[in-house]
């Protein structure tokens, strides 16, 4: 696949993403038992339809209905310099209750790890979990905080300048990762 601008290349195809997202449901089932303790929540834009995705194949697959709730980040990013125009604006929907639970966090991409420590202090104005897990697409490396993922679709090494593009076809139209 290339681009006019620049080479471009497909490191998950759709298959493989469908894998990753039954790897994470076998991996959470075991990990958390029966799961009724357990709720998703999708960091945007991406992230809350990887926990759909997720909520769906364990529904048919082990007969549980998991919550998923959205959350928007934008107004606890800590490197953001600007204001947002027209005042703020939260895209957070999490329409159950948070305490005591099990919070899985999605998001596409780790990189810096700053959208997950937002979404940690997001989620804790909201409630208290009593536990926190990350579940990511794509772990670039580069974390600037002490943060990691407890599920993670690909590992890849990949310098600051480089490009990774989670495309999803709720979003995207396709089911893709790019490298590029």
């Amino acid at each position: 696949m290339r681009n006019s601008k620049s080479k471009t290349k497909r490191i998950l195809t759709a298959t493989q993403i469908k894998a990753i997202v039954e790897r994470f449901a076998k991996d959470m089932s075991k990990q958390y038992g029966n799961l009724d303790s357990v709720s998703f929540i999708g960091i945007r834009t991406r992230g809350p339809h990887i926990a759909k995705r997720l909520a769906q194949i364990i529904k048919k697959r082990y007969g549980k209905e998991i919550p998923v709730g959205e959350m928007d980040i934008k107004l606890y990013r800590d490197d953001l310099n600007a204001l947002l125009p027209g005042g703020s604006v939260d895209h957070t929907r999490i329409p159950f209750d948070i305490a005591n639970k099990i919070v899985v966090l999605f998001d596409d991409v780790l990189n810096t790890a700053r959208a997950v420590r937002a979404a940690v202090d997001h989620l804790i104005d909201v409630g208290r979990p009593r536990m926190i897990h990350l579940a990511v697409m794509i772990d670039r490396g580069g974390s600037e905080l002490p943060i990691a993922a407890n599920y993670v679709g690909k590992k890849i090494s990949l310098s600051k300048s480089g490009n990774i593009q989670v495309r999803l076809k709720e979003v995207d139209k396709i089911d893709e990762v790019i490298l590029g």
